[in-house]
């Protein structure tokens, strides 16, 4: 063992080195900065969008205040006070055929008491237009007398209903019947194509606003001597015809109860009809129109009245015992005229009853019902 004395080794003392200098980092704020302002710039952009889409949208409407408009609108009508009724209305895209107005063709059976008048007036048409949709019973004839049960054919508006035939072409029968060939071709229930209309033989078309030549609608006779009627209705009970803002429709009525005749029938010695009534029978318009006459008459018709239809036709009522209307007055069909009698030029009560056209005198069972 050493004698050497030994002594704690002293750690060896460290010598502090001074600490770097270090700069601040601008470069990278700087950037970050900018990539930051960059960030929330496209975030405030896509933003705003998005709340524009939101307002913009129709569903979208919720907590959206709209800038109020400076315009005065009207004040509702209370729908009690308004009578306004809501009606649910379907889109119709064909713009030249208004809505409520039929379309196609239908049936009708004839009935006691019908003319082409009556039927026509029924349907809203012309009595021409019946006829012509059925050429195969009347022949062009309008005197043609309606069975009660023929199935007529009623077109769905004024024209001629044709069954097209080989060889037909639009053209062709357009002219014919002085229509057009784009009235045809649009008329919804000939389902035509616009572009190709093809109609094969057989096929019922309709022509609106058609028009052929018929025999004499109605005959008029001529006045002759000696025929039981006067050319000119003169007396104190004429007035001047005046237009009373009725016109008759054509679709005349029977003047009385009776439809049956009990005296002269329309003849050429006898230009009117003898219908069968007691004195006191009411009777009344035939159609409507303005009374040009209303009183007593020398010329053998007695108490008379007689009716100006404004459309060329007039009407007379002889022999009545009471007259209940006035020269001038407009009348309606079916107003009480006054009561049947035997006043005048006859042998017993009954009531003579004439239709004139344009001077000239028409068998009443032409129109008569």
């Amino acid at each position: 063992m050493s004698s050497k004395k030994m002594t704690p080794e002293k750690p060896a003392e460290e010598v502090a080195k001074p600490s770097p200098k270090r700069n601040f980092p601008w470069k990278a704020v700087v950037s970050w900065g900018a990539t930051a302002l960059l960030v929330g710039v496209l975030l405030l952009v896509l933003f705003r969008g998005s709340a524009f889409a939101k307002v913009n949208s129709p569903t979208a409407t919720a907590g959206f205040a709209p800038t109020p408009l400076n315009i005065t609108l009207p004040t509702p009508l209370a729908r009690e006070a308004s009578g306004v009724v809501d009606v649910s209305r379907n889109p119709n895209v064909d713009t030249k055929i208004p809505d409520g107005v039929r379309q196609s063709v239908i049936h009708y059976t004839v009935q006691e008491g019908d003319s082409i008048f009556s039927i026509a007036k029924q349907f809203n048409l012309k009595p021409e237009s019946v006829l012509w949709a059925n050429d195969d019973y009347f022949g062009g004839n309008p005197t043609t007398p309606l069975s009660i049960g023929v199935d007529l054919i009623i077109p769905p508006t004024d024209g001629i209903m044709y069954t097209w035939k080989q060889g037909d072409s639009l053209t062709k029968i357009a002219d014919q019947y002085s229509a057009n060939v784009s009235s045809i071709v649009s008329w919804p229930s000939n389902h035509l194509e616009i572009t190709d209309p093809v109609i094969a033989p057989g096929a019922l078309v309709m022509i609106p606003g058609g028009s052929t030549i018929i025999q004499s609608w109605i005959q008029v006779v001529a006045y002759t001597a000696k025929s039981g009627v006067t050319q000119k209705v003169a007396g104190p009970g004429g007035c001047a015809a005046q237009d009373s803002g009725y016109t008759g429709s054509t679709a005349f009525i029977w003047p009385s109860a009776n439809h049956f005749l009990s005296g002269f029938d329309f003849t050429s010695y006898h230009k009117g009809i003898d219908i069968a009534a007691n004195t006191g029978d009411p009777v009344w318009a035939s159609d409507s129109g303005t009374v040009v006459y209303a009183g007593w008459n020398d010329t053998g018709y007695g108490n008379m009245v007689m009716i100006d239809h404004n459309n060329g036709y007039a009407t007379l009522y002889g022999h009545l015992s009471q007259i209940y209307v006035s020269c001038g007055q407009g009348i309606l069909q079916g107003t009480p005229l006054g009561a049947a009698g035997a006043t005048g030029n006859v042998t017993g009560p009954h009531l003579h009853f004439e239709v004139r056209l344009d001077g000239g005198f028409v068998n009443p069972h032409y129109v008569l019902p």
